[in-house]
């Protein structure tokens, strides 16, 4: 036997958690894998297994040995995927998550075209008021906006997204139009609480000016939907990303505020850790929203 097949059997011993139940998933004797343990404890030098007569505890350097032979046997799979190439099939349950409105209006339709393009996948979209983390290996994709901050996921952006400062032409009219961000204090301002550090303060930049101001006003939401209406009942003003505001900026529902100053950046992004970057299901869905958002680019100037 060698490294590998070795790696493999112990990983099924530590699965299986006895030597009895490892037997009858490897399909052999308990003797012969009494046998086996011993010849690889024999090779390595030391104790993997601690065993009594009734149950059977990994070692420290058994607890090391599967952590990372793990590792190990998910990185040769990995390797042999992307040798095969363009041969390997989506396939198997993939784990999206995006924010309700995004998801809702431009990811929904995405998913659908995707499941039919490719009939062996399919897809758990799970909607949340915030992206989440990547961390706990819940989902295989998440959609996030702005920058990407963890050097351990791999990203992909989709589509370059500003935010924007919008209200109603009648609220402007009643409450007169801001001429400097340090303005925005003196108005009824709509706060989405998508965190709970720095919420509600807003940095603008123009040139080489920039101004962060702390705004206020009788409404706050985490919902961005909750507050793009009120907006529009004119309540106040609103910072939203473009692709939301955009269809009421066209039909003269909502005005920009302040379109000298720029806000930073939302663009939207497809991550997903660095390990499943060759899974041919994430590759292609990946891909596949990269061609859905081609048209939101194009409208934006770019290829």
């Amino acid at each position: 036997m060698n490294a590998v097949d070795d790696l493999r059997f112990f990983v099924t011993l530590a699965q299986a958690g006895t030597l009895s139940a490892t037997a009858q998933a490897l399909g052999v004797s308990t003797a012969a894998v009494s046998r086996r343990l011993a010849a690889l404890e024999s090779r390595l030098g030391i104790r993997l297994l601690n065993r009594t007569t009734r149950r059977a505890s990994l070692t420290q350097e058994g607890e090391l040995y599967l952590e990372d032979g793990q590792r190990l046997l998910q990185e040769l799979a990995e390797l042999e995927t992307r040798v095969a190439g363009g041969r390997a099939q989506p396939q198997g349950l993939l784990r999206v998550n995006a924010t309700f409105g995004f998801g809702r209006q431009h990811l929904a339709p995405a998913v659908a075209r995707f499941v039919a393009q490719h009939p062996g996948v399919s897809v758990q979209l799970h909607l949340s008021d915030r992206a989440a983390s990547l961390a706990d290996d819940e989902f295989d994709v998440v959609i996030r906006f702005g920058e990407v901050p963890d050097a351990r996921i791999t990203s992909r952006r989709l589509v370059p997204n500003r935010r924007l400062l919008v209200a109603t032409p009648a609220y402007l009219r009643q409450h007169g139009e801001p001429r400097s961000p340090a303005d925005l204090r003196q108005h009824p301002c709509i706060v989405i609480r998508e965190a709970e550090d720095a919420w509600g303060q807003w940095t603008l930049h123009a040139g080489d000016q920039k101004s962060t101001v702390k705004v206020q006003g009788p409404l706050s939401t985490n919902d961005g939907e909750v507050a793009l209406s009120w907006a529009l009942d004119g309540m106040g003003i609103l910072m939203r990303s473009q692709w939301h505001v955009a269809p009421y900026l066209r039909s003269g529902r909502l005005r920009q505020v302040l379109p000298n100053w720029s806000l930073p950046a939302a663009d939207i992004h497809a991550v997903y850790p660095a390990r499943k970057h060759l899974s041919a299901k994430v590759q292609a869905f990946v891909a596949h929203l990269h061609t859905h958002f081609a048209p939101l680019r194009a409208a934006q100037g770019e290829g």
